[in-house]
């Protein structure tokens, strides 16, 4: 008797003749919808793992043609179920993310001038949370902070007013947006 390579698995065809294939010999074609569900790749990884299932998991040296089918639908309907599900989930989609410019707002109040900054400030933050996001992101940190401490390279000063701004946000926030679940992102 030859002894059956570690790595295949034998395939009991319907005519009672077995044959040797190992995960990589392994061909599946799919038809109708369930070809336009699932890329090729995909295909192949779970066949992979199904056949990695009776190998290892169940110990089979032989299986049939009909089983290893049956368990590879039972892979591909539980993904297309659980693909159907996240699609219908409401927090599924992705977050609703508003933006806002810290560059633009340190522009429009004047160079150097905390002072119209911060209530400025406030009424972005103001005008996006009336919005209804899930995130307020505000970018251009850096850049803004420089901009209204009238330097060209980051300084302890400039790291102070950063802190400062990330600071005034976040009190904002929780002053502003008690009544809904906003996330904050500054950079």
């Amino acid at each position: 008797m030859i002894t059956l390579a570690s790595d295949c698995l034998l395939f009991r065809m319907a005519s009672g003749e077995s044959i040797p294939f190992s995960a990589e010999m392994l061909s599946v074609e799919l038809l109708g919808e369930s070809a336009r569900m699932f890329d090729s790749e995909f295909v192949r990884h779970a066949a992979k793992a199904v056949f990695h299932y009776f190998k290892h998991d169940l110990a089979k040296q032989t299986v049939t043609i009909g089983e290893f089918t049956t368990a590879l639908e039972k892979v591909l309907v539980g993904f297309t179920r659980s693909a159907k599900k996240q699609s219908q989930l409401p927090s599924a989609k992705s977050p609703r993310v508003l933006r806002a410019d810290l560059r633009r707002i340190a522009s429009e109040s004047g160079k150097g001038c905390e002072l119209f900054f911060f209530p400025r400030l406030r009424d972005e933050l103001r005008a996006q949370l009336h919005r209804s996001p899930e995130v307020v992101h505000f970018r251009g940190l850096r850049g803004c902070v420089k901009q209204l401490a009238g330097a060209q390279r980051w300084s302890p000063r400039c790291q102070t007013l950063g802190d400062q701004i990330v600071e005034f946000l976040r009190h904002c926030l929780t002053v502003e947006g008690k009544e809904r679940e906003c996330g904050l992102v500054v950079n």
